[in-house]
């Protein structure tokens, strides 16, 4: 009987124990002191949360723009990446590899160039295929789609009101 009135206390924090905590610990009666903590809830979200959440800071571009900072090293190879490249090994040539690394810093060129021309396939793989298999491939590499969330909307509402239209024809 006595377990079926713990069980409903419901305490969330050790707030709602008010002074007992304390004076538990301040006379040295462990047992309460470990009963009170152990009928306490353990979800967190239960819990009233006493630290206060870190401001929100500032995105990377703000950040880059703030501090005058060129931007990030590309992952893979773009058009102007080719020719980055191509700038800082001239400037290796002519100037050193003090130049090389200072072009670098200002405009750096891309971590990895992939093969073009190889239908997104590594290129000991394009190559291993017989001329039968690389025409099965498609024609072109795919492209990004470049859609958003305002085109798809206005394509199905589009679509919703010819579904309309053609129903009640």
């Amino acid at each position: 009987m006595q377990i079926h009135t713990l069980d409903k206390a419901q305490l969330i924090n050790e707030v709602q124990l008010g002074s007992q905590l304390n004076h538990a610990v301040e006379t040295g009666r462990r047992s309460d002191f470990s009963l009170m903590l152990a009928m306490l809830s353990p979800d967190y979200l239960e819990n009233t949360p006493t630290e206060i959440p870190p401001a929100q800071g500032k995105t990377e571009e703000e950040l880059r723009e703030y501090f005058e900072l060129a931007r990030p090293q590309p992952l893979t190879s773009t058009e102007e990446c080719y020719q980055r490249a191509a700038a800082q090994a001239d400037a290796f040539h002519k100037g050193g590899i003090r130049s090389s690394q200072f072009l670098h810093e200002l405009q750096p060129a891309a971590l990895t160039f992939p093969p073009q021309g190889t239908k997104g396939m590594p290129e000991e793989l394009y190559h291993n295929l017989s001329g039968h298999e690389r025409r099965l491939l498609p024609p072109k590499d795919e492209a990004k789609l470049n859609v958003s969330p305002q085109d798809l909307y206005l394509s199905l509402i589009q679509a919703k009101r010819f579904a309309e239209m053609q129903y009640t024809a």
